[in-house]
């Protein structure tokens, strides 16, 4: 019986570094995107030194934002305390965090509609 609970306990933890693999995996993906769709702001607003500076700056606050909100659902607590999904879980934040900020980036790519009085720097769609 303790070797069948043995094996079961071995299981259960490879599950878990497998699943937090996958989920690191899925994070990176993400963070490759938003890369991608941060560059392509810088290129296609090139010209625009002032927005451009601000971008920047608003990339900077938003990852002290990202790091700041996983600690504040993580604080720092002794090892183990929120037990073997800790990396699982806060890579799920983090990919959660980023998707939405890809979302909210996106938008200077792919403008909006004519007639939006706020827009602000924010291209028309054609």
């Amino acid at each position: 019986m303790k070797k069948l609970l043995s094996v079961f306990i071995i299981f259960i933890t490879s599950l878990n570094t497998v699943f937090a693999q996958n989920d690191g995996h899925q994070y990176l993906t993400v963070e490759k995107e938003i890369n991608a769709v941060y560059q392509k702001i810088l290129r296609e607003y090139s010209s625009d030194k002032e927005f451009i500076k601000n971008l920047k700056a608003s990339q900077r606050l938003w990852i002290q934002f990202r790091d700041a909100e996983i600690k504040a659902r993580y604080p720092n607590q002794t090892p183990g305390y929120y037990g073997s999904v800790y990396a699982m879980c806060v890579s799920n934040l983090k990919t959660q965090l980023t998707n939405e900020r890809i979302k909210t980036l996106k938008v200077w790519l792919e403008g909006i509609q004519e007639g939006d009085i706020c827009s602000g720097s924010i291209k028309r769609k054609n």
